[in-house]
């Protein structure tokens, strides 16, 4: 029974929801650029969840990502947003990119040798090279008529706002480039084993030697340096991945930080993190099956323990140790409450509509998606003028028609486009990205997605208030129309309806000292009793803790 639970689970959309939440903290995928520019991350964000959904292959995810090249609203290439996500930002990119997939930290060595690691500000800025050389395709063709308008932008305020489409959201978008495999040290290089200004090729610091060389410029280190990420460092790409997924299911790593590499034999179970390796690698890097494995362990299976036995170095996992939820966790299951089953309702797809202010315009004409693909392809400066006093025109002719049916065209799309506000009751992977910071998933802990792996599950006065006096009480306690009240429908007792809350929440149960508990409440405040009985239930330990 426990194998078939486990392999139903694994194929729900609850799962993929959670592993989409997953790559999004990891990732730091945020719904706008923090640049503060106008263009966006949700096609990449799309791109992200397909992946997770579809269960593709880390290996494949991690190439498709670091490798990638072309049309940021391309569904095929949408991966760029890796790199535009943090565009003017290309090393701490890189840093990122290494303390992700290989557990390396180098961010001390983009500034000096790293006093408490092997890395070398050269060994950095050599690793730099294979991406070095990020430009957005064709975009210098835009630039002369792009200063034009926005030096008179007050003037022409309809023409800039056509114009930051173009250059924001297309240009800005996309990425071209391969990786150039050279780059020039810093003004500021303070070492003998390089001058200021001085060109130098790429070359990895580990694993088996890449390298490109420092006298001509070429255009595909990022695919070099992805194939060196997945093939070519030996057991760490596999056991990162293996040591993040083992605390994801046992809630601890083998290692902790899990994003700071141990070789096997410096941790302190070395022949279960060597198996984990070769174990990834025989299922060919498949995330989903490598976490059925882990499910049906023993060590999995036993009771969560307030008191894990500790050795030196770690611990022996006799238990996972007792923690909150996840703030995505919590979220998700209040809303199931509140509004019933979240897989009924329909999932967040790409909003590629072209917004003009804040209103779609040419809906039904023309898409985000066509609209990057035909300015990507203009060849000329001539070009683009043409096809920028053209689209200015269409969007003049077409904005009366688009304010007056703004809601019209809101409606009709929405077939093809669905997009949920922040007070939307969907799961977390659906809402804004990140959550606002009066939100419920943000009081407690939800990633700001500015850093890797950024949540918390600490507690707060916040989180307290909020069960308090805010979403709990609003959308579920206090609200006879919630979805969980529907479960004291032809309840023919007290008793009966105080079972069917507690089976709704805690799946479970009463036990008769806490029946007897809410007899008396119920007693003593009649129906009122009842939604005090729930306020109790979702603010207990039980609730909120993964037991």
């Amino acid at each position: 029974k426990r194998e078939a639970l486990v392999g139903y689970l694994l194929k729900s959309k609850g799962f993929s929801s959670h592993m989409t939440n997953w790559a999004f903290d990891l990732l730091r995928i945020t719904d706008n650029r923090p640049d503060g520019s106008t263009a966006n991350n949700e096609p990449y964000r799309t791109w992200v969840r397909t992946a997770m959904t579809n269960n593709m292959p880390w290996d494949k995810f991690t190439d498709s990502l670091i490798a990638s090249s072309g049309d940021g609203w391309d569904p095929k290439t949408a991966a760029v947003g890796y790199y535009t996500r943090d565009r003017g930002m290309p090393l701490d990119n890189l840093s990122n990119t290494m303390r992700v997939f290989l557990g390396a930290r180098m961010e001390c060595a983009q500034c000096h040798d790293d006093p408490f690691g092997t890395t070398e500000r050269h060994d950095f800025y050599e690793l730099a090279a294979f991406t070095h050389g990020q430009t957005s395709i064709n975009q210098p063709l835009m630039k002369p008529l792009w200063d034009e308008v926005a030096d008179d932008q007050q003037k022409r305020a309809e023409e800039y706002r056509v114009a930051q489409i173009l250059w924001d959201r297309i240009y800005g978008m996309s990425l071209g480039g391969g990786g150039a495999g050279q780059i020039k040290l810093p003004d500021d290089y303070q070492y003998r084993d390089g001058t200021p200004g001085e060109m130098v090729g790429a070359r990895t610091p580990f694993g088996k030697a890449v390298r490109m060389s420092e006298k001509k410029e070429d255009t595909d280190g990022r695919k070099k340096l992805a194939d060196w990420i997945v093939t070519k460092t030996e057991d760490q790409f596999p056991t990162v991945i293996g040591n993040r997924m083992w605390k994801r299911v046992m809630g601890k790593g083998i290692y902790e930080p899990v994003d700071d590499y141990l070789p096997p034999q410096k941790t302190v179970h070395p022949a279960l993190v060597t198996y984990l390796g070769k174990l990834m690698i025989d299922l060919e890097y498949d995330l989903t099956a490598f976490q059925h494995v882990l499910l049906l362990t023993r060590t999995f299976q036993f009771g969560t323990n307030p008191n894990a036995s500790v050795v030196e170095g770690g611990d022996d996992f006799h238990g996972r140790k007792i923690e909150r939820l996840s703030s995505e966790q919590i979220w998700d299951s209040l809303i199931t409450l509140a509004a019933g089953d979240p897989d009924k309702k329909p999932g967040r797809t790409l909003d590629d509509r072209i917004y003009f202010g804040n209103k779609p315009v040419l809906t039904g004409k023309k898409t985000m998606s066509q609209l990057s693909k035909e300015v990507l392809a203009l060849k000329s400066e001539a070009e683009v003028r043409t096809y920028f006093n053209k689209l200015v025109a269409d969007v003049k002719s077409g904005g009366a028609e688009g304010a007056a049916n703004a809601s019209m065209s809101m409606g009709m799309s929405m077939n093809a486009t669905r997009r949920y506000d922040r007070d939307a009751m969907v799961r977390a992977s659906e809402l804004p990205s990140p959550a606002p910071r009066e939100h419920f998933l943000y009081l407690f802990g939800a990633s700001d997605r500015d850093v890797i792996d950024g949540a918390s599950r600490d507690p707060n006065v916040g989180q307290v208030l909020s069960l308090m006096n805010g979403f709990v009480q609003k959308e579920l306690v206090n609200k006879s129309s919630a979805d969980l009240y529907k479960a004291l429908q032809g309840a023919t007792s007290e008793k009966e309806k105080i079972r069917r809350l507690y089976i709704a929440i805690l799946n479970r149960p009463p036990t008769d000292e806490e029946m007897g508990w809410m007899m008396d409440e119920v007693k003593k405040q009649g129906d009122a009793g009842y939604r005090n009985i729930v306020s109790a239930l979702v603010m207990s330990s039980e609730f909120l803790f993964l037991q």
